[in-house]
């Protein structure tokens, strides 16, 4: 997933990556994308809590068999 942050050069939102320990900013060209990407990142971590709390419920059902 990637990172959203202020660029430090033209001050507008951008997805940051890291490539041979430089960092890369690209501009995110619209707001209501950046609206988008917001909302991504939270299904993705209510989703990320889900299969966790069901990895752990199936490892308790397989210990217990």
């Amino acid at each position: 997933m990637s990172q959203v942050a202020n660029c430090p050069i033209c001050g507008s939102k951008s997805k940051i990556k890291e490539a041979d320990g430089q960092t890369v900013y690209t501009a995110v060209q619209d707001e209501e994308a950046f609206k988008k990407i917001g909302q991504l990142k939270k299904v993705m971590e209510k989703f990320k809590a889900k299969s966790e709390a069901l990895e752990i419920e199936l490892n308790e059902l397989k210990a217990s068999l």
